[in-house]
């Protein structure tokens, strides 16, 4: 039985300031996913600038789940839904300029945007960032990075939203990277991010570029539905590319030990080319993506005594049973991440 709501997504809509954006209840959310999959967002905010998102959340009841959603190229929104208001951040927070070394990108700024950005201004040391898929705000929250760059190695500050409506700005001490993660509180909305490269030339720039473009068409099912590597790496780094790179401990690696290259589940499949990519090779629920790569993790501990840790972010709840897609089934979400925050330095009220 589907529990109930906490709050009405129409009623609520209603009771908050009216916003500049876009504020929908019920509003489909498999046509934003890449893999094409998950149920409704209850509640689903595009705001229209910093401001306007400020006062909506500062206007939002206690207790409200509010969910971040980038371009949702390293998600899993399961079939039940997004409980709550979920934020999705438009063109208003796509720019990009550069100042001297350092790159100012908004949150919903693509990677590959930034990097070619970066390029044209001959400022080197983002090259890694135009192979991510994805945007800024989510490769900032996941440290995203390949080649042996992150983007902690480049991240000087950060500007976000707390869920209070109050301005946030953070140093890359106080977001608190590691591997693939941050402490960012799941609830904290990204909204700009200030990079810091070093001069270069671009011809260079830009050829080291096309070099890790041909590396990852060659390696990974770019084509495909995936949201990239679905396992960190338990050796706790991502590929270098580099000839002495040690694979014993990379998650590919234990994935094909473990004889799950191209098992499938419903529409899932593990990719032929890629181990630890996870494909929609069509018609996939959520619920199939998600089981399939708990079966990948359970044969991977049976082979290796390796638990695999999800790269990929299962948010969401499920659906009721033999009601897949149809809507929210419960108050609460599963996959949000760690509780907790850094400091914060707050900006206004």
């Amino acid at each position: 039985m589907t529990a109930p709501r906490a709050f009405d997504p129409d009623a609520l809509a209603a009771s908050l300031p009216r916003p500049r954006g876009r504020l929908t209840p019920m509003r489909p959310l498999a046509d934003l996913s890449w893999l094409r999959v998950g149920g409704p967002a209850e509640l689903f905010f595009q705001p229209a600038d910093a401001e306007d998102l400020r006062a909506v959340l500062a206007a939002a009841p206690e207790g409200l789940q509010v969910t971040p959603l980038g371009v949702c190229s390293n998600l899993i929104i399961r079939d039940g839904g997004l409980p709550g208001l979920s934020v999705r951040l438009g063109r208003a927070f796509a720019q990009v300029r550069v100042e001297g070394e350092r790159v100012i990108a908004g949150a919903a700024a693509l990677d590959s945007h930034v990097a070619r950005a970066a390029a044209a201004a001959g400022v080197s040391g983002l090259e890694f960032l135009r192979t991510i898929p994805g945007a800024v705000g989510g490769a900032v929250r996941m440290n995203a990075g390949c080649y042996g760059a992150y983007m902690a190695d480049v991240v000087e500050e950060i500007a976000a939203i707390d869920r209070a409506g109050r301005l946030v700005r953070l140093s890359a001490a106080e977001i608190g990277f590691a591997y693939r993660s941050s402490d960012l509180p799941p609830d904290l909305i990204v909204i700009e991010a200030t990079l810091r490269g070093a001069p270069g030339d671009r011809a260079r720039i830009e050829a080291l570029m096309q070099e890790y473009v041909a590396r990852r068409e060659a390696s990974q099912p770019v084509r495909a539905r995936s949201c990239g590597s679905t396992f960190r790496n338990p050796a706790g780094y991502s590929s270098t590319g580099r000839a002495d790179d040690v694979h014993d401990m990379k998650a590919w690696r234990l994935i094909d030990q473990a004889g799950c290259r191209g098992l499938r589940r419903g529409g899932a499949m593990i990719s032929d080319k890629h181990a630890n990519f996870l494909l929609n090779v069509g018609g996939a629920t959520a619920a199939d993506l998600e089981g399939l790569g708990e079966e990948v993790r359970k044969r991977v501990f049976e082979n290796s005594g390796v638990r695999l840790e999800w790269e990929i972010a299962r948010i969401g709840v499920p659906a009721p049973p033999g009601a897949a897609g149809e809507g929210i089934a419960g108050e609460g979400a599963a996959g949000q991440g760690a509780p907790g925050a850094p400091a914060a330095r707050v900006n206004g009220s």
